[in-house]
């Protein structure tokens, strides 16, 4: 299976994916084609097969499709029974209560990924 890595642009985050279950998503993440950026990350969280997960995500902006294919890559980690333990660390900026509330709703659709909300100081 091996690594995945996509390098952030402008309009697209970093994407650091490894199979011993290291992943991380940072940066901006507003794509033309949310579809075509996000189908090799579902793809990668199908094929994983380690014991642990642990997941940072740490996007300072995303748009709605962003949002919608967020779910779906937490709902195929989250259905991947070769897993067993999911924890996403999801970084906001400080007083971003929009972010917070988007990732409790994330949380709650999920039944076995554990959340922790790690806030930063905003960017000056």
């Amino acid at each position: 299976m091996g690594k995945l890595f996509i390098e952030g642009t402008d309009s697209l985050p970093e994407v650091d994916f490894n199979e011993n279950g290291v992943l991380r998503i940072e940066g901006k993440c507003i794509p033309e084609d949310a579809v075509k950026v996000f189908r090799p990350l579902i793809e990668f969280m199908d094929q994983l097969e380690t014991e642990e997960v642990l997941f940072d995500i740490n996007l300072t902006y995303f748009n709605t499709a962003t949002s919608k294919k967020l779910m779906e890559m937490l709902r195929h980690l989250d259905a991947n029974n070769k897993i067993c333990s999911i924890k996403v660390n999801w970084h906001f900026e400080e007083g971003d209560e929009d972010s917070v509330e988007t990732a409790e709703i994330y949380e709650e659709s999920l039944l076995r990924v554990a959340f922790r909300y790690l806030e930063y100081a905003e960017a000056a």
